[in-house]
């Protein structure tokens, strides 16, 4: 009889319960849909940690009451979240404030300036304003500065994934594999940094406030009894350390070395791979610990990344909303039938998404170059998302360039995955085959394997991959549009942002937009 698996996948607007058996065939799911956050000010993004926990309980009790035969066989479970959303607890594990989610955008006050030698180097490889922003960032140094009472009472400073596995099993424990975010974490030696780190000093979280940590696919504990009346999950229950909702993604894709790369299609758009050693795809932007022990996953992120979709269809998209209210379809689906009746290149119109600029170029702005008369919105909207894999193919020569490595095959996933013509695109655009996985819930699969393998249903990490990743449908390079895009990239997109940054800087200096940090 086949092993039953239950992930659980905290994003930002739902959270997902999902049964897998041991092949990784997807059996059941529920989703539980809320609102992403609440801004009680400008550029505030907070939510209630209960409704994220209030959501695990109603998905849980719904597969339960919907397929009580599968949920009875559950062996363990599996928790992968969003990255960077932090909790204050207190000492029985009840919130003692919002969540400060990874939306927020609210300052701190800096709590470290590098002096002397430091502030030279950091100055001389273009860091220092980085290293700056990343502290204004910390939403520990925010509490800490704006309601030290809260700082005060906080026993416990984690992740979502943190309050949940406490939550399910009455542990401070958590994975190494979630520790991703602004906080005192050494990457390279995948452990809480020490008061000598930099990270420490930028991010100065007492370490009686840090939660326990465990390799991936360790035991958190068991399904307590209080636990289980809440979710109906069996009491004694095994619950895996797991790790974050990218990484499982990479995992859950197949990818488990350097020579094949993670597409991740999301809210931001990422390049993600898996390495045994740690490199640093640009200089002091760490790699990450990956859901596989001992390994870890090097990253570009394209802040906003497939967002801009819902950017688009907000500004331009009226019509297709309208249709797509009419035929009881997602609005998605009308505007990826734009991209149909626009030819590769987009008749010359080229995007640069930084909407968000990224953290070495803060300057940075978004682009869209080569306008013409015969330009329409799907000529923009087919841009965008040309433009959106020109930046992820990007940081992928980034990474193979720092990693001495050559990826050979892609894997996608996220939201905009869904989209064949999306896939297409990036196939053509990377001039890789590209490999779209069975199921849509590719977190949530790799939560399942990491959890599978910690309770030993297959020897190690790699097998279980083996056993339960499988791809549904294989994109390969169109030669004609791969010449194209590849002229477009090399001779216009590579050139945009060295052609255009002093332009932006002086943007920003007349502007004051986005502020500097001082």
């Amino acid at each position: 009889m086949e092993k039953i698996i239950l992930s659980i996948d905290c994003g930002t607007q739902s959270l997902r319960a999902i049964l897998f058996d041991s092949h990784g065939d997807l059996l059941d799911k529920v989703k539980i849909e809320y609102e992403p956050c609440v801004s009680p000010k400008p550029g505030w993004a907070e939510q209630d940690p209960e409704v994220f926990w209030n959501s695990l309980c109603k998905a849980c009790k719904s597969l339960k009451e919907r397929n009580p035969g599968l949920f009875a066989r559950i062996e363990g479970v599996g928790v992968t979240t969003q990255r960077d959303s932090m909790i204050n607890l207190d000492e029985q594990g009840s919130p003692l404030r919002p969540a400060i989610i990874w939306l927020d955008q609210r300052k701190a006050k800096r709590v470290y300036k590098p002096g002397g030698f430091m502030k030279l180097i950091y100055a001389m490889i273009g860091m220092d304003e980085a290293i700056a922003k990343s502290q204004t960032d910390g939403r520990c140094n925010w509490i800490k500065q704006n309601q030290p009472e809260i700082w005060e009472k906080t026993y416990k400073y984690v992740q979502v994934s943190g309050f949940l596995n406490f939550r399910l099993t009455g542990n401070f424990t958590d994975s190494v594999a979630s520790q991703i975010g602004h906080i005192p974490f050494n990457y390279r030696k995948r452990r809480w940094a020490s008061k000598g780190d930099v990270n420490y000093k930028v991010f100065p979280v007492e370490r009686e406030k840090l939660i326990a940590l465990v390799k991936p696919a360790e035991m958190i504990g068991k399904i307590t009894q209080e636990s289980s009346k809440e979710n109906g999950i069996a009491e004694g229950i095994p619950v895996i350390a797991c790790g974050s909702d990218k990484g499982c993604e990479t995992i859950g894709m197949g990818v488990i070395d350097d020579q094949m790369a993670s597409l991740s299609f999301g809210t931001t758009a990422t390049v993600q791979t898996t390495s045994d050693r740690y490199f640093e795809p640009l200089r002091f932007m760490p790699a990450y610990p990956a859901p596989i022990p001992g390994c870890y996953n090097p990253e570009v992120e394209i802040f906003r990344g497939y967002w801009m979709i819902t950017w688009f269809k907000n500004e331009f998209g009226y019509k297709e909303v309208l249709e797509a209210e009419k035929n009881g379809v997602a609005p998605e689906e009308i505007l990826n039938n734009l991209l149909k009746d626009v030819p590769p290149g987009s008749m010359g119109l080229l995007v640069q998404p930084y909407w968000g600029p990224p953290l070495k170029n803060p300057s940075a702005k978004g682009t869209m170059i080569g306008f013409g008369d015969v330009h329409k919105k799907e000529h923009i909207y087919r841009a965008v998302i040309e433009g959106l894999s020109y930046a992820l193919l990007s940081g992928l020569h980034q990474i193979e360039r720092a990693g001495g490595c050559k990826v050979s095959r892609i894997a996608v996933s996220g939201g905009a995955s869904q989209s064949d013509s999306i896939c297409q695109i990036s196939a053509d655009i990377f001039n890789l085959p590209l490999v779209r996985g069975k199921t849509f819930e590719t977190a949530g699969l790799g939560a399942a394997i990491v959890t599978a393998a910690g309770l030993g249903i297959y020897p190690g990490m790699a097998e279980a991959i083996k056993s339960m990743v499988t791809y549904d449908t294989v994109f390969k390079p169109d030669p004609e549009n791969v010449d194209i895009y590849r002229k477009l990239y090399k001779r216009v997109y590579l050139k945009i942002y060295e052609s255009l940054k002093n332009l932006y800087r002086e943007i920003r200096e007349i502007t004051g937009y986005p502020a500097r940090i001082q």
